[in-house]
């Protein structure tokens, strides 16, 4: 213990004897240095100083020598450097040197004005003064950049702290702040639009600039665990330990376990073999905006970091539910990740491979846990135009597509010409157009139309089909900015599912109820089904019934009162007078049920992917996304532009319709329009039983009329949206 005690103390004491030692030495130094004006000191007062012989210990320059230290005329009028107070080395490394073991040129006195700017070059830091001239630092520096690292300018000019402390600028929680100090001053952004400073500022915000400047963990990289600290070379250089034939293993110096996983993947063995395509950590991760693999950001750009190198997979699973609802914002749905893996990517054929044989059926199990066999025959990038490797998806979307563009190319000429003819008639006699539409309007004579059920029923018709295309549409269109504003409004695209699903519901429930009325009515209509005769049930009655005027089921009727209409507007006939039911309005009330059907179903199977593929197998699924996908987009543009022109925006009708709110049909408009229901019912002894007894719609009408505009102008809305989207895909390409 005495001799630690003693050795302790010789060190100590060999300590101050240095610094005396160092103090003495730099006493000459500081007869000038020392002085405070000597800052304040002009270029020629300067030039006098150094002039001056001042060097005891040696003889004088011979006469003449001392010419050489002239003024050159860019001397800077003020140095506050040169002032340097006695304790300036206190605290610091160099505590125990001398000057001019640094200041070499400054051993002889007088001095040149100009010393030399010093680099550490020295047998100290022989390791760092050998790697800084080989970097781009050192390269900024020999062509003149004022703001060039030097080492001065990183570690401190006389008060060097050693790196492991705390107020170092050089330890590990401070020197990111140096670093972006200087880039932040030094680097300017591009014609091109590159903004280096923006490197800066992602690593601040990433996971390991969080960890240092929130969390203080000084085991987190900095700039110099990647850039190194002294031989900094750009990242195309080879040398540097950024650059992407390095940048694995830069990296698996911190993530060592992820190292080795990583270098027996697909991508390892290719980045080994020195394929330069071959993704590296940072063409995944990125190099500055690091975000945590666990957090929705990070999952949210994975489909495009994977699609820059598999664009042709990525464009497909983008048209996957997955791939839209991901775009959308929603994380809890599979990205490339969660199937193929993380940092141990193989080949599907691999046996180690998280997608080979009963491994895939795990994998799907992560987020399905229910899933079976069959699940695992989902086509996660599934091509519905290959025709070769996906018969089923190919001609599916064929069908779909035929009747999408078979319904609007024959509507839209149907509607195309009923509207040139409206216009024609009121072009030929405004006043009286305008008085048959004012004498329909205001008769007072009303009949039944529409029940309180029938009308209820509609309301829950309008409102789910509204909410259905609002919260669908955005998915089906999910590439387009209002679809992501849209989404975003809605709380997300977990909130607008659960809002689809919703509509859904209700579309469901309006359908049931609606059969279960029609199934009541046939049980109370029963005796109608009766042969007269016999008294027996008959189903050509039955038919006659059900196919009769009086119920919206397609009849050969229909295809006359079709062609007299399809005269009429090429005014080679008269204007049809029709029964209770149009032949457009059969088809809109038949177009429910298929809908209904074909949307409802589909819509199921990728409701309960599950259940459904217990029966059926997993590509069900990209089959109902086809179906689901087209048949609503036929629903979506049929209701607000045909219907919608049908029911409401005819010159005779605009702007709006009320019967289906009111129930009731005026006596003007029956007799013109619906004729032959007026006589039918006359001939039956029917017309007075469905007179209209009273009127309330008068104080409906304040009501329901701002509700109905609301309806027309979402779908109007919602239709301009829909038509933007397919007109950018059509134009401009896209998915």
């Amino acid at each position: 213990m005495l001799t630690l005690v003693s050795l302790a103390t010789l060190a100590t004491l060999a300590a101050l004897a240095n610094a005396a030692s160092a103090a003495d030495d730099n006493r000459r130094c500081l007869e000038c240095h020392g002085q405070a004006h000597i800052a304040e000191l002009n270029p020629v007062e300067r030039l006098a100083m150094v002039g001056t012989w001042l060097d005891v210990d040696s003889a004088p320059p011979e006469a003449g020598q001392q010419s050489d230290y002239q003024l050159r005329g860019d001397e800077p009028e003020l140095r506050p450097g040169l002032f340097i107070t006695p304790e300036a080395l206190a605290g610091s490394v160099h505590e125990g040197l001398t000057c001019v073991e640094c200041h070499q040129d400054a051993a002889q006195l007088p001095h040149a004005p100009r010393l030399e700017l010093r680099m550490c070059a020295t047998s100290c830091h022989e390791r760092e003064a050998e790697a800084y001239p080989t970097g781009t630092h050192f390269e900024a520096l020999e062509a003149g950049d004022p703001l060039a690292p030097t080492c001065a300018s990183c570690h401190g000019g006389h008060q060097i702290l050693g790196v492991g402390e705390r107020q170092s600028p050089q330890h590990r929680l401070n020197s990111i702040f140096l670093c972006s100090e200087c880039h932040e001053r030094h680097m300017k952004d591009t014609p091109s639009g590159y903004t280096p400073r923006s490197h800066i500022e992602a690593y601040f915000k990433s996971a390991h600039g969080q960890a240092v400047v929130e969390d203080g963990l000084i085991a987190a990289p900095t700039c110099v665990d990647c850039h190194n600290a002294h031989a900094v070379h750009p990242v195309s250089d080879p040398r540097s330990a950024v650059n992407h034939s390095r940048v694995y293993e830069t990296c698996g110096s911190c993530h060592v376990g992820i190292l080795s996983i990583y270098e027996t993947s697909t991508h390892g063995i290719l980045v080994a073999e020195g394929n330069d395509e071959a993704p590296v950590c940072t063409d995944c991760h990125t190099a500055h905006e690091i975000v945590p693999p666990d957090e929705v950001a990070f999952k949210l750009a994975s489909s495009d970091r994977c699609g820059h190198c598999h664009t042709e997979r990525e464009v497909h699973y983008e048209e996957t539910f997955h791939g839209k609802a991901l775009r959308l914002g929603r994380a809890n749905v599979a990205a490339c990740h969660d199937c193929h893996g993380h940092h141990d990517i193989l080949p599907v054929s691999n046996p180690e491979s998280r997608l080979y044989g009963e491994h895939k059926l795990r994998t799907c199990q992560a987020c399905h846990p229910k899933a079976t066999a069959k699940f695992t025959q989902y086509i996660a990038h599934a091509d519905h135009t290959d025709k070769r490797h996906h018969p089923v998806l190919y001609w599916t979307y064929i069908i779909m597509t035929s009747i999408v563009v078979g319904t609007f190319a024959f509507f839209g000429l149907h509607t195309a010409l009923w509207f040139g003819r409206s216009g024609a008639l009121y072009i030929r006699d405004r006043k009286a157009f305008r008085a048959a539409k004012i004498n329909a309007a205001q008769d007072e004579e009303r009949f039944v139309r529409f029940r309180p059920f029938e009308r209820f029923l509609h309301v829950l018709v309008m409102t789910s089909f509204l909410l259905l295309v609002a919260t669908g549409m955005p998915l089906k269109f999910y590439d387009t900015h209002w679809a992501k504003v849209m989404v975003s409004y809605m709380g997300g695209q977990d909130a607008a599912a659960q809002l689809h699903r919703l509509g859904a519901i209700v579309t469901f429930l309006y359908f049931a109820l609606h059969i279960g009325a029609m199934i009541r009515a046939g049980f109370e209509n029963r005796s109608k089904y009766k042969d007269p005769g016999s008294g027996r049930y008959s189903v050509r009655r039955f038919l006659g019934v059900l196919f009769g005027p009086d119920l919206p089921y397609p009849h050969l009727q229909d295809l006359k009162d079709w062609w007299a209409h399809q005269k009429w507007f090429f005014g080679r006939g008269k204007q049809p007078s029709f029964d209770k039911w149009t032949y457009w309005e059969k088809f809109d009330y038949m177009a429910v049920f298929w809908g209904v059907t074909v949307i409802g179903l589909s819509g199921l199977v990728m409701w309960f992917p599950e259940a459904s593929t217990r029966i059926l197998p997993g590509w069900v699924i990209n089959v109902a996304l086809i179906v689901h996908s087209d048949e609503a987009l036929l629903a979506a543009g049929f209701i607000f532009t045909f219907h919608f022109f049908n029911v409401h925006f005819r010159l005779e009708k605009f702007p709006i319709d009320s019967v289906i709110f009111s129930g009731k049909i005026s006596k003007t408009e029956m007799l013109h329009e619906r004729k032959r229901w007026y006589e039918r019912l006359e001939r039956e002894g029917r017309l007075d039983s469905m007179r209209s007894k009273q009127d309330e719609w008068g104080q409906w009408r304040k009501v329901v009329h701002p509700l109905g505009y609301l309806a027309f102008g979402t779908g109007l809305v919602l239709l301009a949206m829909i038509v933007y989207a397919m007109g950018s895909r059509l134009l401009f390409g896209g998915h």
